[in-house]
């Protein structure tokens, strides 16, 4: 079972979390991190990445709103953080979009990092060059439960490094066999861009202090869901502005026991 003492780890230490991010969801991003006692930093000029990268605990590279400038600095965040083996999550948002966006996401995804991958079905799905349909960057797919842990654990297996397949619940598979699902949540959160975004954030706060990345993964979606269900209680369901707020409060005011007593993590 993952140590859920890692969020009293995450709050002594402070690590720094160098995100490469889209420019719907940059500032939620920063907040998140922030809210959860981590350090974030949003630099992207592809000058200066490898000194940001040496200077930061881990790498969260997103590639929602992309461009080529934007791939050219998350390929050189990647080369330095695997040379020094910091973990890198990568959050491949809307991979099916496009041959260019896939072609580019497959570049990151040669480089040997330490690290996870942050994905819906639809883009697990085009990462395993299976038929899936986007929604823009959403999935609109559906599948059983057992399908979601068998797609998460193909991806691992293919990718050699670990994977979070979000939806209804959660999977976070290793590519040594390790799996976890995570249930709990709120409606709402399909209800704000940029959930998922703030997601691998945290996926990167966690990678920071804990060495398994898939335990890392397991936690961050635990963290995530019950800061929904008590975002969900506060906001008293008064809609999704309230929701979001809610949310940051809720990554701030969860402590190590709070997480431990609320967290929905099962072994498969």
């Amino acid at each position: 079972m993952p140590d859920f003492e890692r969020l009293s780890e995450v709050r002594a230490r402070r690590p720094l979390i160098h995100c490469i991010s889209n420019i719907v969801t940059a500032n939620d991003c920063a907040n998140a991190a922030l809210a959860i006692g981590a350090s974030p930093i949003m630099a992207q000029a592809p000058e200066e990445m490898e000194d940001i990268s040496r200077a930061s605990d881990a790498e969260v590279l997103n590639t929602g709103t992309p461009d080529a400038q934007k791939f050219d600095a998350a390929l050189i965040c990647a080369r330095i953080a695997a040379e020094d083996g910091r973990p890198v999550v990568l959050d491949p948002v809307g991979v099916g979009a496009s041959p260019w966006r896939l072609r580019r996401v497959r570049e990151l995804l040669e480089i040997p990092a330490r690290g996870i991958v942050r994905v819906n079905l639809s883009e697990a799905r085009a990462l395993l060059s299976l038929s899936g349909r986007e929604q823009g960057v959403d999935s609109p797919e559906s599948s059983t439960p057992a399908e979601r842990a068998d797609t998460a654990r193909a991806l691992a297996a293919a990718l050699g490094r670990s994977v979070l397949l979000t939806g209804p619940e959660d999977v976070a598979a290793g590519p040594e066999g390790a799996a976890f699902v995570l249930r709990g949540g709120s409606p709402l959160m399909a209800y704000v861009t940029g959930t998922g975004c703030m997601l691998s954030v945290l996926c990167g706060v966690f990678a920071a202090v804990e060495p398994d990345m898939t335990a890392a993964a397991a936690l961050a979606s635990a963290f995530w869901k019950l800061c929904a269900e008590r975002a969900d209680a506060a906001a008293a369901r008064l809609g999704p502005g309230s929701f979001r707020a809610a949310l940051l409060d809720a990554a701030y005011a969860i402590d190590a026991a709070g997480f431990a007593a609320g967290a929905e993590i099962e072994t498969i």
